[in-house]
């Protein structure tokens, strides 16, 4: 395996933040709302296109070396950026893009950087509150540049706890059974998995579940929650996440005693 370590180190985060955060912003003033539907049900706009292309070139005009993967390429031509030992940067233009759609301020650019199997670099820009979170490897994570992290004085039990769930893509019975006997105090969903991630992070959210999420959806909110001390899995029986195109669930809460009992909670 070929080592891009010094590919890697050579990177400037805060440019690399900058440049994502103000193409994406540009290209937003001119949003274009129209789109398709997918083959898997979900939306696609031309303003999705746009974003991933124009990151995708920028990306490869700066950091040639680095592959790329975006949310609206083939199966294929993803696949081929996995089975490469390149880091690569993976792109969901617009999470939340039926949010988008229908004017709703609930959408985000997500962009993570893989190498050998791990995410290094996490970014999701949120252009409706001017917030954009980060987060580097062994770093720790960020917020509109502050240091972000999540204060063990701050984190509820779990029946005081807002909770983020898309009920959805939950097994139905787990769905029935948290929407009947809640064990939070309140229950909220909003569509974009990369804002809800961060904002477990952020502490506006104690704890999270998702049935189905992909790779461009978690990469870089996974990182900026552990980053900021926050914990995660998948649901019980589920395999843990990794960097493939296998959908994986999300059970995330801000600390550890508290996604064990949010894991309990599911179970019951």
């Amino acid at each position: 395996m070929a080592d891009h370590s010094h590919t890697i180190q050579s990177l400037d985060w805060h440019s690399i933040t900058q440049g994502v955060c103000q193409r994406v912003n540009q290209i937003l003033n001119q949003a274009d709302r129209s789109g398709r539907l997918k083959t898997d049900g979900s939306w696609v706009t031309d303003t999705d296109i746009a974003i991933q292309r124009q990151l995708q070139d920028w990306l490869a005009e700066i950091h040639p070396g680095i592959g790329f993967l975006g949310e609206e390429m083939t199966p294929q031509a993803q696949q081929g950026t996995l089975k490469s030992d390149r880091p690569a940067w993976v792109l969901d233009p617009l999470d939340g893009t039926s949010n988008f759609r229908a004017g709703l301020p609930a959408y985000a650019t997500a962009l993570a950087l893989m190498e050998n199997g791990r995410v290094v670099f996490g970014l999701v820009h949120d252009p409706c509150r001017r917030e954009t979170f980060t987060a580097v490897r062994g770093e720790g994570a960020w917020l509109n540049g502050e240091r972000l992290t999540i204060d063990p004085a701050d984190v509820p039990e779990l029946s005081r706890a807002i909770a983020a769930v898309d009920f959805k893509r939950l097994p139905r019975p787990m769905a029935i059974n948290l929407a009947t006997e809640p064990p939070y105090a309140s229950q909220r969903s909003i569509g974009s998995v990369a804002l809800e991630w961060c904002w477990v992070a952020a502490g506006r959210f104690a704890v999270y579940v998702h049935g189905k999420q992909n790779l461009w959806d978690y990469a870089a909110g996974q990182l900026i929650l552990t980053e900021a001390g926050g914990h995660h899995t998948t649901l019980p029986g589920q395999a843990p996440a990794a960097l493939d195109l296998q959908p994986r669930s999300a059970v995330c809460a801000m600390s550890r005693e508290l996604l064990d009992a949010w894991e309990q909670a599911l179970q019951a």
